[in-house]
């Protein structure tokens, strides 16, 4: 059998505490002990908290890249050590893929030999199916409910699941769903064995993790750090670590992280603060980023008794946003958004409703639907107070209800820590958790068909099935949803996913805002380092 992955068609058809971090030497002897050793790098990440290390990190796509894919590996993986190009689906712990043609609903995956966790355990099919039973069999004994509330949402194709033989599992899809190896980036396979010899308990588990993964962990203190070092058994030679170490060390706070690497204290940071990259600069920082496919937006409830079942309103609110000055607040590090993806993307098509900053036309629609500055609509929006990728979150927040104020829109913020956000998000508009809530600000991936699209406008991905957080409904889109997860033509895919986003831009579904750039800052110690056109990223690559 051919190998799947080199094309999507190919795959288709065949296949705080560190606020003040203080000098660079108590940092590297907290970090590494007497030594810090030559190959070893510091990243200072944005986040208040290590995502979990059990097998299925927690805080977004994010966490995918820091405790994720560094310990562990998914069946279907994601081309991440080019920048020129998006990247592609790739064999991961599945060597191939397939769709039984006898039964498009069964998919075929073929286990990759010879491959050990870091305990030194094989990887099979019975650890396969382990893992499955890990996230979506409530009735296993070692079920984890802090796992699957991240990814059972991510994989809601997922109907059954057998093994085969040794090395071979078949999963069973609810429907015929052509999109569904895309759902399998983001499952991600831990060990049984380990968990049995922690005593099964994912608490312990947390601190003795075993994946398949390029890194492991040698040490965990939660909310501070997290120390890497190779896994020298890795089976995949184009990812094999090239540092002896590296820790991953919490520093939530921007101008902590500009402070911390301008000091030395670390080496690299995510999502540098924006008015700072010009002393960044001059300081022999060097700035990368990429075209990300990720967009800050918010969901508008669609829920019965919701003032954004008015169409006007939903075009109002995007069209009274100034987004270049957005752009400007956040020193260039995004792009303005017309739509869920960018314009280049092959999904955008040709909607009729230009977004863009008008706020006369923004007034005029906000009267017609009964509202004005003077007697403005009242409503309430969910929004984190950071982890939104790199952008700045109550400070676009606060400029964004600023513009709406001017035409009408009075928006009062319920703010809430990013996992807090992320639980929301997952409920849906019409859990009574959020009773008087409107609308829900979480930015998030959209690198693939799935995600981009269908996990939103198709109706069947309303909660608790998926998160289609705004219950949107419409019958076209539903039945165009149905058209692509039965094509395997790549080219009739692009062609109904585009119209799908002309519908949902014309209806203003969301509020968009603008699209991430993943900027990082990268000290002269960091050697190499290729960004990925995802907010997936391989710190493999780090050298």
């Amino acid at each position: 059998m051919e190998s799947v992955a080199l094309t999507r068609r190919t795959m288709l058809t065949g296949g705080a505490a560190l606020a003040t971090l203080g000098s660079s030497a108590s940092l590297r002897a907290q970090t590494s002990g007497a030594a810090f050793p030559s190959g070893s790098l510091v990243y200072g990440i944005s986040m208040t908290d290590l995502p979990l290390t059990t097998g299925q990190p927690d805080r977004g796509a994010g966490g995918y890249q820091f405790t994720g894919l560094t310990l562990y590996d998914p069946l279907v993986a994601w081309e991440l050590d080019v920048a020129e190009r998006p990247g592609k689906l790739v064999p991961g712990l599945a060597t191939s893929w397939e769709s039984d043609p006898a039964d498009r609903r069964n998919w075929t995956f073929r286990l990759r030999d010879g491959v050990k966790f870091h305990d030194g355990s094989p990887f099979d099919a019975d650890a396969v199916i382990w893992n499955f039973d890990k996230v979506l069999n409530q009735q296993a004994p070692h079920y984890d409910q802090r796992q699957a509330s991240q990814v059972r949402p991510r994989l809601p194709s997922v109907a059954s699941y057998k093994k085969l033989d040794a090395s071979t599992v078949q999963v069973t899809t609810k429907a015929v769903d052509a999109l569904f190896p895309y759902q399998m980036l983001w499952f991600l396979i831990s060990s049984p064995t380990q968990f049995d010899k922690v005593g099964r308990d994912w608490a312990k588990f947390a601190f003795e993790p075993a994946g398949t993964g390029p890194y492991r962990l040698k040490q965990l203190v939660p909310r501070v750090r997290a120390e890497l070092v190779p896994n020298d058994a890795y089976w995949n030679p184009r990812r094999m670590p090239k540092l002896a170490k590296l820790t991953l060390s919490c520093v939530p706070e921007d101008l902590a992280r500009v402070n911390a690497l301008l000091s030395g204290s670390v080496d690299l940071i995510e999502l540098p603060a924006p008015d700072a990259v010009p002393r960044l600069k001059a300081a022999g920082m060097r700035i990368v980023g990429n075209d990300t496919p990720h967009v800050w937006n918010y969901h508008l409830s669609m829920v019965e008794g919701s003032p954004w079942r008015d169409l006007r309103l939903r075009r109002a609110a995007n069209l009274a946003i100034d987004r270049d000055s957005v752009v400007a607040l956040m020193g260039g590090l995004a792009t303005p958004a017309t739509g869920q993806v960018q314009s280049s993307s092959p999904w955008f098509g040709k909607p009729t409703f230009k977004i863009g900053f008008d706020i006369d036309a923004a007034r005029k629609l906000v009267r017609e639907a009964g509202y004005s500055p003077q007697n403005p609509l009242r409503t309430k929006f969910i929004i984190p107070t950071g982890g939104t990728g790199q952008m700045l979150s109550l400070p676009i927040n606060e400029f964004i209800q600023q513009c709406w104020a001017e035409v009408g829109i009075a928006v009062e913020f319920q703010t809430v820590e990013q996992e807090v956000a992320y639980t929301a998000w997952r409920q849906g508009a019409a859990d009574p958790s959020l009773k008087g809530v409107t609308a829900s600000n979480v930015a998030y991936v959209t690198s693939d068909p799935f995600y981009a699209i269908l996990r939103f406008y198709d109706s069947k991905q309303i909660s608790p099935s998926g998160v289609n957080w705004s219950h949107y409904k419409n019958p076209e889109v539903d039945a165009l949803c149905d058209t692509i997860k039965a094509s395997l033509d790549t080219a009739e895919q692009d062609r109904l996913l585009a119209r799908i986003h002309e519908i949902v831009v014309d209806d203003a579904v969301q509020v968009w805002v603008v699209h991430d750039t993943n900027s990082h800052a990268l000290s002269s110690r960091v050697k190499g380092y290729t960004q990925a056109q995802h907010w997936f990223q391989d710190l493999t690559t780090l050298a």
